[in-house]
């Protein structure tokens, strides 16, 4: 059975030990955590600061595609932590 994630939720948050900005997907009731790194949010967005605050403003600002590119993530394979990097977009 192929469930697919969906990306309610609208929070998320930096993760200073990854570097990176986490969010969750839920395939029915079950919470998965991504991650989506400095370097992908640099491809996206080439003129990133990378502080804090620059990677949430950049996850916001391409939060579309991050939720696609997340989904085909996921859809790979189950796994406990999704992360998505530079090579996934």
């Amino acid at each position: 059975m192929n469930h697919a994630v969906t990306f309610p939720n609208a929070s998320r948050s930096y993760d200073a030990t990854r570097h990176a900005v986490a969010f969750w997907g839920y395939d029915r009731s079950m919470e998965n955590s991504f991650f989506v790194t400095w370097d992908a949010l640099k491809q996206i967005q080439p003129n990133l600061q990378a502080d804090e605050a620059g990677l949430l403003r950049a996850f916001d600002s391409n939060r579309k595609l991050i939720y696609e590119i997340a989904a085909k993530v996921y859809g790979r394979g189950r796994k406990g932590v999704y992360n998505l990097s530079a090579a996934d977009f």
